[in-house]
Order: structure tokens, then sequence, then C-alpha cells
């Protein structure tokens, strides 16, 4: 791929309002898709909450390793982004379309690896120190799941595509579906309402197989939208050689790779903190991963921003727009950082009552209760962060916030928390 960088070509200069509803066109659906993707999560949690501590402990381990493997994978198909966006700015349709051929078979390829490491989540978990018997859990768990990551990464690929695009409606609609067939899913399969069909409660493993039936349903369903809907008229190519073309592929991890890398260092260090959390206990264990998927969940509000940032920010590079799209990462990160305040203000005011979704055991209501505003204080950073990385990803320069990362996690904020323990 070209340099993506260019001069400013003559174009009217549109207003900062007119950028502004740009981007919250494409990142307003992005952050109610993200949103929708992260409720998958809550929905577990809340559910399984219902079958004890030890269940919602052992959900808590297994995702720790499955997360913390497929986050690289996501980051390998959000090099698409870059390559995508650029070519539809530049009105070059059927690179966009092949492009995303080289994201599928890249996704396929990552998925092997990703799948082989889910067969070790009890020995990795163990190794990490936490409870033998918990661990042993969270590998049924994990397992059940595997078959679904590469669907649930061809999906991704998919999706990046049409946003590349700026056509983010239809994933929002199947994001929503899918929830309320997670919803089903898990009640019929954690607690067994099937026996009719000879399927009993699978409790744990209930809640991992609706999980991955979930995710596939969301490629399926994408897949069938786009292709009814025409939404991949004037970019596309039918599938060849080319489409398994070594330097394409290659294209995808270039830009692709340093975006997993940014990713899987964040995730770990949050994963980390569970591994911290549960050393100490189970109920701490508890506290911490109901007030982390709480602030995951208000973390996909600057996520989408970022998400916009990236598409518009790349069309308008594509198209020689340099001014605007330095004028769009300035809004971008003036909308992450302030929509984050008011999130953190929401945690804070409601510490008490969120923690309740999950679990009604006093000494976990305590404890997340007590450690929320502290993730209220840290999300107002963590957004701003996310959006800058949308920003050099538009731009086609993925490496640095992974440096950042990598510096800002493992050398100051890790040993630190170690510490303070």
């Amino acid at each position: 791929m070209d340099e993506i960088e260019s001069s400013q070509a003559p174009h009217s200069r549109p207003s900062t309002l007119r950028l502004a509803r740009r981007l919250l066109t494409i990142a307003g659906p992005v952050m109610l898709t993200q949103l929708g993707m992260m409720a998958f999560g809550v929905v577990d949690t809340v559910m399984l909450g219902r079958l004890g501590v030890e269940a919602l402990d052992a959900a808590a381990l297994g995702n720790v390793w499955m997360w913390g493997t497929i986050i690289l994978g996501m980051g390998v198909v959000f090099g698409l982004d870059p390559i995508i966006a650029v070519a539809h700015g530049r009105g070059e349709g059927e690179r966009a379309g092949l492009a995303l051929h080289h994201g599928i078979v890249a996704a396929s390829l990552f998925s092997v690896p990703l799948i082989a490491a889910g067969f070790f989540t009890e020995e990795v978990l163990v190794g990490l120190r936490q409870d033998p018997e918990l661990a042993m859990q969270a590998e049924s768990y994990v397992r059940v799941q595997l078959w679904s990551i590469p669907p649930f990464l061809w999906f991704y690929a998919l999706r990046q595509y049409l946003q590349g695009r700026e056509i983010v409606a239809p994933a929002l609609w199947v994001t929503l579906i899918a929830n309320l067939f997670n919803v089903g899913g898990n009640e019929l399969l954690i607690f067994g309402h099937l026996e009719a069909w000879g399927i009993p409660a699978l409790g744990l493993r209930g809640a991992g197989l609706a999980s991955a039936l979930t995710r596939t349903l969301l490629i399926v369903a994408l897949g069938l939208w786009t292709w009814r809907a025409g939404y991949h008229r004037g970019a596309w190519r039918p599938w060849g050689r080319h489409s398994f073309s070594v330097a394409g592929v290659l294209e995808v991890f270039r830009f692709g790779l340093p975006v997993g890398l940014q990713y899987f260092l964040e995730v770990w260090a949050f994963q980390a903190s569970t591994l911290i959390a549960g050393d100490l206990g189970r109920h701490e264990l508890a506290a911490h991963s109901i007030v982390l998927n709480i602030a995951s969940v208000t973390f996909m509000l600057p996520l989408g921003i970022s998400f916009g940032a990236s598409t518009v920010i790349g069309n308008l590079i594509g198209s020689q727009r340099r001014q605007e799209a330095q004028r769009t990462a300035w809004l971008a990160f003036i909308l992450g950082g302030g929509v984050m305040v008011l999130s953190a203000l929401f945690l804070v005011s409601t510490r008490s009552l969120l923690p309740t979704l999950y679990t009604d055991e006093a000494e976990v209501l305590w404890m997340a209760a007590a450690i929320l505003p502290i993730a209220a204080a840290f999300q107002i950073f963590d957004g701003v962060q996310v959006v800058g990385g949308g920003v050099l990803r538009g731009m086609g320069d993925t490496l640095p916030a992974a440096l950042f990362n990598a510096v800002a996690y493992y050398v100051i904020a890790l040993p630190l928390g170690f510490w303070l323990v």
C-alpha cells in the first residue's frame, strides 16, 4: 500500500459543525454497536451470577485467557481500517472489496493459534496461581466456544469493510438481534429448559455454548444482510486467486499486528489486575470482575468514537483533505473526553446501585461500590487514549499506540499496582 499521506487538495472548507455531524453519523451507530457487543458479556455475567460466585469467578478467569488471546486476532482485522477507508476516499471500490478478501484470509490463518491456545486454559491459569478447581471449570467454559473464533473474526472483517465505506446501520441491527438470541440461549442452555429435547441444564458450559452460537449468528446475519441489500456493490471482486495474494494478506498483517499488539497489551494489563484480584480471594475477584464489566460498558462509547474517527480520517486522507482530517481528529478527542467525563459522573453517582445487577452478596456489593470511583477516574484518560489510537489508525500509523501502551501499562501501571497490593 502506498504511504497514506497527501497534501491538501482544493476543496471547499466545511464548517466544524459539518465535520462533527459526519463524525457522529458514523460514531453514533458504532458506539451503539459496541455497547451491543459489550452487552453479550454483561448478560453472561448477570445470568451466571444467578448460579453463584463460583460460576461467576470461573467465567471471569476463562475470559481472561479467551479474550486475552482473541484480541490479537481482532487487532489484525482492524488493520483493514486504513486500507478500506483510504480506498473508499479515493473511489477505489475494487481495492476495498479485495481488502475484505485479504482480511478474511488473515483472520482465518490467525484463528488457528488462537484455537490452539484455548486448549491450554487450565494450565495457563494454574501457572498464574489461580484456584485449580476454578481453572478446570474455566477451561470447560472456554473449550465449548473455540469453534466460534473464526466466524467471530470474519464478522469483524465484514463489519470493518462496511464501516470503512461509511455503512454502519447493518452491524448495529444485527448486534441488537444477536443480543436477544444470546439472552434466550443463555436462559435455555444455562438453566435447562430443553430437557424435553434431551438437552439438560449445562450451567457454565451452557453460557459458553450460547456465546459461541451468538457469534456465529453475527456473521451469518451480517453476511446475508450485506448481500441482500447490495451493500457490496461498487466495492467488490469475485473470489479468486487474487483473494489469497500473499502481498495483500501481509498488508493486512502489517497494519493489523501493531493494532493487535496495542489491544493485547491493554487487555492483558487489565487481565493481570484480574489475576491479582483472584489471588486475593473469591469475593475480591467477583467484585473486581463486576467493576471491570461495568467500566468496559462505558468504554464502548469512546471506542465507538475511535472507530468513527478512523473511518472519517482515512476517507478524508484518501480524498486528499488533510486539513479536514486534522480538524476531525481534534473533534474526536473532545467528544471522547467529554463522553467519559459524563460516564465517570454516572459511575460515581450509581456506585451502590449498579453492582446489584450482578449479585446480591453483601460483601461483594460493598467491595464493588468502593472501587467503582477508581474505575470512573481512570476511564477519562482511557477514553482519550483510545480515540488517539483511532486517529493514528485512520492515518495508517499503527505502531506508536502499541509502544505507548507498553510503557504506560508495563513500566508504570502494573509495577505500581503490585507494589500497592
